[in-house]
């Protein structure tokens, strides 16, 4: 293990004293922002930035090999900037910008600032984003390492320890997070306050290398428990450091009521003038990496699809023969599924790419928060599991938004139409879920072929996108080379004498098809449209159907709130046509797919019904 000499630890202690006063100016320059909790990790962060444990050419920011670090107490976002200052990476200038519109330096970091792995700031997410990037490495055989600094508040959250353990399922050795326990939250003394040995028991007992760090300040201390962690073969390993909150400013250190709060501008005079002046501005040098690369493997063109007309396939087994198909196509495929492959079917891509599937068990918001982490590492991830323990990990999902993350979402067991298992099981809300996050793809497709071309569709399109399957099996009704594009429509009845539109997808595409037929038998003439893309949407085919004729229905096996019924509605604000939702309006209960569907009126007799009802009014 390398001596720290005299001069290497003056030098670290000078960039703390620059760290900390940037930090304070920047926070009263704000009038805002969180001081005291990036003071206490001072020099947590200033020993893994210039004590040659972290390695990252500046240079080349992107490079393969470089090390990772992951701010999860993202409100400690001053130490963040301000280590990337003292990097030679931001003018100390740029550092006045802090929290002002237009800045990249926001509140909490997002991938705005470019050196952003991910964002955070809604806490207990950093671990399960720093475990995807550790899974990356290994996958890639690449040697760097992700380190996480974690606040001793958000080790309540259960997505933590969800992380805790799966990391030491992987054995990530690659992976150090950094518990900065400085005893005080945002309302007062956390849970274990700094009773180092609660954490170091609990984390142990998950299979982690723990290294207690009794003074968090102490530059000598720290580095050998960062050469401890480097020295791991099997095992993640956390640093568990006592610190105080507010070091270096006596007014500050350990004082309740300073959480978030900015110091004004006299008691900023009395700080800087307490941590004292460095003897020049002192700028820190990071170590290299090694120069590495991801082996690289070629791709290979994928192999037809085949599914013979009228046969019955339930979308979510297309969704597994997609991925299987498209994994010689997309090397950089991987999958993870949260204990329920057999169901969802990834367990098809499981079988044959064993190596690029990852079994997340049954947690949900550290599988989203790894899938964030293995996105951002150039991988393509698909996640699944049953759209309605999506919800879960809502949270983790509108942060993905903020990361620019590339992460593909597969939610099965959709709607009523499940059957015997029940509400529990029924995923409702998911379509009005992912719609409210921006930018967005939601897609629903209603046979086997349009579930393989969506799945190759996600492959290829940058950012978050969602599809959902269902459970039962339905006919194939579109051609092995019928294309499909985001954003698109098909409109599969149509005629000059059209009085009605039905609008579906999914399993109720099927029911408006057998509806239309009944109509039609009838002398009522009905377009129908598959809405296969959700989001986006469509809106030239809708506002043609709706100049076309007197009324639209939306047939969705869905809530009404935020579904197709709604997508619809916001898309002809505007038009005179109007809309009526056919949607999933009373709880559900246990019984068989046609009885449930009928019971919510989203069967063929009942959309008929439905129609028919407005005819005789007409």
């Amino acid at each position: 293990m390398a001596t720290v000499t005299e001069n290497a630890l003056e030098k670290r202690h000078q960039i703390a004293t620059q760290l900390r006063r940037w930090i304070l100016q920047m926070t009263t320059d704000a009038g805002s922002g969180h001081a005291t909790s990036s003071l206490s990790a001072v020099e947590l962060m200033a020993e893994l930035f210039f004590g040659a444990h972290f390695r990252f050419d500046v240079e080349h920011p992107t490079a393969p090999n470089n090390d990772r670090l992951i701010f999860s107490k993202g409100h400690a976002s001053p130490l963040y900037y301000a280590l990337w200052s003292a990097a030679g990476q931001v003018a100390p200038d740029r550092l006045e910008n802090y929290r002002q519109f237009g800045s990249l330096l926001e509140g909490h970091p997002t991938s705005r600032f470019p050196f952003t792995e991910a964002a955070t700031g809604s806490l207990g997410q950093g671990l399960s984003v720093g475990v995807g990037m550790a899974l990356a490495a290994k996958l890639d055989q690449l040697d760097y390492r992700t380190f996480v600094l974690l606040g001793d508040s958000e080790m309540s959250e259960g997505s933590q320890w969800e992380a805790i353990q799966i990391a030491a399922e992987y054995q990530l050795n690659n992976l150090v997070g950094v518990i900065d326990v400085n005893r005080l939250g945002q309302r007062g003394e956390t849970m274990y306050g700094d009773d180092l040995q609660q954490y170091k028991r609990r984390i142990e007992a998950f299979g982690w290398q723990t290294v207690v760090v009794r003074d968090g300040h102490d530059f000598t201390e720290l580095s050998e428990a960062y050469h401890r962690a480097a020295a791991s073969t099997n095992q993640p390993t956390m640093l568990i450091a006592r610190s105080v909150k507010g070091k270096g400013v006596s007014f500050l250190e350990d004082e309740s009521g300073w959480h978030g709060k900015a110091i004004d501008d006299a008691q900023l005079e009395t700080a800087l003038q307490e941590l004292g002046q460095p003897a020049s501005e002192v700028r820190g040098e990071l170590s290299m990496p090694n120069d590495r690369h991801p082996l690289s493997v070629l791709p290979a063109d994928a192999e037809p699809i085949q599914y013979p007309a009228g046969d019955e396939v339930a979308t979510r087994t297309a969704y597994g023969d997609a991925l299987k198909r498209l994994a010689s196509q997309y090397p950089e495929i991987v999958a993870l599924d949260a204990e329920v492959s057999n169901s969802t079917r990834a367990e098809f891509f499981a079988e044959s790419y064993p190596d690029r599937f990852f079994e997340m068990f049954i947690a949900e918001q550290n599988m989203v928060g790894a899938a964030v982490g293995l996105g951002q590492r150039g991988k393509i991830p698909f996640v699944s599991t049953f759209a309605a323990f999506l919800t879960r990990a809502f949270d983790q999902i509108r942060m993905a938004r903020h990361s620019e993350a590339n992460v593909k979402f597969v939610g099965s067991h959709c709607g009523v139409s499940i059957g015997p298992d029940g509400p529990s099981q029924m995923g409702l809300e998911d379509i009005a879920m992912f719609r409210t996050i921006q930018e967005c793809v939601v897609l629903y497709p209603s046979d086997a072929i349009a579930t393989q071309r969506l799945v190759e569709r996600m492959a290829n399109h940058r950012g978050i996108s969602y599809l959902r399957t269902t459970r039962g099996k339905t006919p194939v009704i579109y051609d092995n080379d019928e294309r499909f594009e985001i954003g698109g429509s098909k409109v599969l009845r149509r005629s000059d004498r059209d009085r009605y539109t039905l609008v579906a997808a999914g399993i109720t595409l099927h029911e408006a098809l057998a509806a239309h037929s009944i109509l039609q038998n009838e002398g009522i003439a009905a377009r129908v449209i598959d809405l296969y893309s959700i989001k986006p949407l469509d809106h030239a085919t809708i506002r043609a159907a709706a100049d076309a004729t007197e009324m639209i229905f939306t047939i969705e096996d869905h809530v009404p709130e935020g579904g197709i019924g709604e997508a619809v509605l916001t898309s002809l604000a505007d038009h005179p046509t109007p809309v009526r939702s056919l949607a999933v309006r009373k709880r559900p209960l246990s019984g068989s797919s046609e009885r449930l569907l009928d019971d919510q009126g989203l069967s063929a007799q009942k959309i008929v019904a439905a129609v028919k009802a407005v005819a005789d009014l007409n």
